[in-house]
C-alpha cells in the first residue's frame, strides 16, 4: 500500500497525449538510428509520464530499448519501476542496482536517495521488511541533503507502512502523520492518497471501519483525478477489506472486482493475487467456500511466481480456512502448517498470530482441547503486542467458549469481560451481543455459586 516512488507525474490533457505520442515515435527512430542521446533523453520524459499514469509495459519496452544502447541510469531505474509495479520483484531489483550504482559513481545523491527507496519498497513487497526498512532509513537523510520534500514525504509513508505490517500501530500512525503535512505542502497528491489509504489501513486494522472508510474514500478522490490507477486498484481493495469487516460482503466484492480489472489492466500481478485472495475471503463469509477456495488456488501460484511470500502465507491459511468451513481439519492445518514458518520468515506477527487461532480452531473441532487452548494462548499475546484489537477479541472469544465448554464459567467470565471492554473501546459490531453472553455467562456463574 506504500508508494513506491518519491513523485508521481500527472495525467496528461489530450493534447499532451498527442505529443507524447509523437515523442515515442522519436524514441523508436532514435534507438533505430543509434542516436543514444536522443534515445535516452526522450526516453526518461515519456517513461516518466507513463509511469504516472500506470503504463507498465510500455515503460518496459521502451526503457529496454533505450538499453540496447549502453546502460543508462534512467532506463534502469524506470525499468526497475515497471517491473516491480508488475509482479517480477527480482528483476525490479537487478536493474535498481545497476541504477544505484551508477548513481553513486555519478555522485548523484537525489538519485542515489530515490533508488534507495524503491529498493526497499521491493524488500518489502516480498516480505522481508528489515532489508525495506534498512535502505528506506538509507534514503530518509540522504534526500533531507537534497531537500527533496515530496521524496522525504514518501519514505516516511513508506516505513510507516513497514510497522503497520508488523501491526506497530502507532510506530505506523507516527510516520503517517509525519508524512501528510509534507506531501500537502509540496502538493504531491499521489503521495497523499497512498498516505490517507495507508492511515485508513491503520484505523482498520484496529477495528475501526468507520474512520478506515473517511480515509478511503478521502484517497480515492484524489488517485481518480490524478489518474492514478494502480493507486486506485489499492483503495478500492482496502474500501473492499472495510465493507467486509462490516460484513457488507456484497459491497465488499464489488470493490474487489473494480480493484482486480485494473490490476489486470495495468499488470499489478502481486495486487492480482492479493485481490484474489480477498475474493476469496468474502466468497467464504458468504458460506460458499468452495468459490472462495477456487480463488484462493488463482492466488496460491501467481504469489508465488512474483516471489510474495507474505501474499503466499495468506493464501495457504484461507486455503486452510476453507477446508476448514468443509470440515476437512486435517487439510486444514496441513495447510495453515505450512502458513506459520512463511508468516514468522517475514516478520507478519498478525499473521502468525491469526494462523496460531485459526491452529487452535481446528485443534478443538478434533476434539483436542488442551491443543487448542494452547495456540490460543500464544496467539492472544502476540495480538496485544501489535494493539490488534480485533484479532485480540476473537482469540478471547475462542477462549471464553472453550473454558465455558470445560465448565470453568469463572475464566470463561473474565474472557468476557476483557472482549466487551475492547469492542466498547472500538465500537465493534458484535458488542450488543457479546455483552448479552456476559450476562449470561454471570448468571450461569452465580447459579453454581449459590448454595444447595
Amino acid at each position: 500500500m506504500e508508494d513506491p516512488e518519491p513523485t508521481r507525474s500527472r495525467p496528461l490533457a489530450p493534447a499532451a497525449t498527442t505529443t507524447i505520442a509523437r515523442h515515442a515515435e522519436v524514441h523508436r527512430l532514435a534507438v533505430a538510428g543509434r542516436e543514444s542521446e536522443i534515445a535516452r533523453s526522450i526516453g526518461t520524459r515519456v517513461c516518466q509520464v507513463w509511469l504516472g499514469i500506470s503504463r507498465f509495459a510500455a515503460v518496459e519496452a521502451m526503457a529496454t530499448a533505450t538499453l540496447t544502447l549502453g546502460p543508462d541510469v534512467n532506463a534502469f531505474y524506470d525499468r526497475g519501476w515497471a517491473r516491480a509495479a508488475t509482479g517480477r520483484p527480482w528483476l525490479a531489483l537487478e536493474d535498481y542496482q545497476q541504477a544505484l550504482a551508477l548513481h553513486q559513481q555519478a555522485g548523484n545523491r537525489a538519485g542515489e536517495a530515490a533508488t534507495l527507496n524503491n529498493i526497499g519498497h521491493t524488500y518489502h513487497g516480498l516480505g522481508d521488511r528489515q532489508k525495506a526498512l534498512d535502505h528506506y532509513h538509507q534514503a530518509l537523510p540522504l534526500l533531507r541533503e537534497v531537500g527533496n520534500r515530496a521524496g522525504v514525504g514518501g519514505t516516511l509513508t513508506n516505513i510507516g507502512a513497514v510497522y503497520g505490517g508488523r501491526g506497530d500501530w502507532q510506530k505506523a500512525l507516527g510516520h503517517y502523520h509525519q508524512a501528510l503535512p509534507i506531501q500537502r505542502e509540496v502538493g504531491d497528491r499521489a503521495g497523499e492518497a497512498v498516505t490517507l489509504t495507508n492511515i485508513g489501513n491503520v484505523y482498520g486494522g484496529r477495528g475501526d471501519q468507520q474512520r478506515a472508510l473517511d480515509h478511503y474514500h478521502q484517497a480515492l478522490a484524489i488517485q481518480r483525478k490524478v489518474g492514478d490507477r494502480a493507486g486506485e486498484a489499492t483503495t478500492l481493495n482496502s474500501i473492499g477489506h472495510a465493507y467486509d469487516g462490516l460484513r457488507d460482503w456484497q459491497r465488499a466484492l464489488d470493490h474487489y472486482h473494480q480493484a482486480l480489472a485494473i490490476q489486470r489492466e495495468v499488470g499489478d500481478r502481486a495486487g492480482e493475487a492479493a485481490t484474489l485472495t480477498n475474493i476469496g475471503n468474502a466468497y467464504h463469509r458468504l458460506g460458499d467456500r468452495q468459490r472462495a477456495l477456487d480463488h484462493y488456488h488463482q492466488a496460491l501460484p501467481v504469489a508465488r511466481e512474483v516471489g510474495d511470500r507474505a501474499g503466499e502465507a495468506i493464501a495457504l491459511n484461507n486455503i486452510g480456512n476453507a477446508y476448514d468451513g468443509l470440515g476437512d481439519r486435517k487439510k486444514a492445518l496441513d495447510h495453515y502448517h505450512q502458513a506459520l514458518p512463511i508468516r514468522r520468515e517475514v516478520g507478519d506477527r498478525i499473521g502468525e498470530a491469526i494462523t496460531l487461532t485459526n491452529i487452535g480452531n481446528a485443534c478443538h473441532a478434533l476434539g483436542d482441547r488442551q491443543e487448542a487452548l494452547d495456540h490460543y494462548r500464544h496467539a492472544l499475546p502476540i495480538h496485544r503486542e501489535v494493539g490488534n484489537s480485533a484479532g485480540e477479541i476473537h482469540t478471547r472469544y475462542n477462549i471464553a467458549m472453550l473454558h465455558h465448554a470445560g465448565g470453568d464459567l469463572d475464566q470463561a467470565v473474565q474472557q468476557f469481560e476483557h472482549i466487551v471492554e475492547l469492542e466498547r473501546q472500538v465500537d465493534h459490531p458484535n458488542l450488543e451481543d457479546d455483552t448479552a453472553i456476559l450476562e449470561h455467562f454471570r448468571r450461569e456463574h452465580a447459579a453454581t455459586q449459590e448454595p444447595t
